[in-house]
């Protein structure tokens, strides 16, 4: 498939890695000098792209930037074809993003998002930790594989990303409309807390949408209590320990 990726950070530059490896024709495109740019996507084994060139003429594109830059990405979508799928991996974090009217008061992230382009899309690859992502990949049917949750509203366009998501690493499991997605935001038991399909599923059930704002802001003052940047280990275990009826299987 040809993809179009917005945003060569740690997640959009991990995916456009593996997805180039599956053997998908994919650009990347992200602000700043073209230079930098270039040399990103050449150790990706990617190519560097315009904005105006990375929605052009591709299957899907990966919208893969902080959620306060989403509005600078809208006017992006105008003339692309309904057919191309897109893709939101955003995660909000006010610390990080500032306050957004709308998702300050409990809007489902990627509704606002969908609002905010102007289109459909589909919540992918933002429940797993830059390293899971990066590191955590196995075959298809290897055992303790981690899973991936999406949402959307597309059930045709649900089974393209499902075959994405395996072609990354992961198994692929459909948490529902894009309405659902809140249950794999931030400060809910599906929130990077590396589980397989089965485990996942259960966790996507057992998420409270009314406690998940406290959740994820309470885990990110636990995380600056650190007198140094936590391990990849103590992350999953922090947000583990979030959950322990869920996931006391992981525990």
């Amino acid at each position: 498939m040809k993809i179009g990726i917005i945003g060569a950070g740690a997640i959009g530059g991990t995916i456009a890695n593996k997805l180039a490896i599956a053997g998908h024709e994919v650009k990347v495109y992200s602000k700043g000098v073209q230079q930098k740019l270039k040399e990103r996507a050449r150790g990706l084994g990617v190519s560097a792209s315009t904005k105006d060139d990375v929605i052009d003429n591709v299957d899907v594109v990966v919208v893969s930037v902080p959620t306060a830059a989403i509005p600078e990405t809208s006017d992006l979508f105008v003339n692309v074809s309904d057919k191309v799928i897109v893709i939101d991996t955003a995660n909000y974090y006010p610390f990080r993003d500032g306050e957004i009217e709308g998702l300050k008061n409990g809007k489902v992230e990627s509704v606002w998002v969908s609002e905010t382009l102007g289109r459909p899309v589909i919540k992918a690859f933002n429940n797993l930790l830059a390293h899971s992502l990066e590191y955590g990949g196995k075959p298809e049917g290897a055992k303790d594989r981690i899973a991936m949750a999406m949402s959307g509203d597309d059930q045709q366009a649900k089974e393209i990303v499902s075959t994405l998501i395996n072609d990354t690493g992961f198994d692929a499991v459909d948490a529902g409309t894009l309405a659902d997605s809140w249950r794999h935001q931030p400060g809910t038991p599906a929130y990077c807390t590396e589980l397989n399909a089965d485990e996942l599923r259960r966790a996507l059930t057992d998420g409270e949408k009314q406690e998940a704002i406290r959740l994820r802001d309470y885990a990110i003052v636990k995380f600056m209590e650190f007198s140094s940047p936590p391990t990849h280990e103590e992350v999953v275990a922090m947000n583990r320990s979030l959950f322990s009826k869920t996931l006391s299987l992981k525990l």
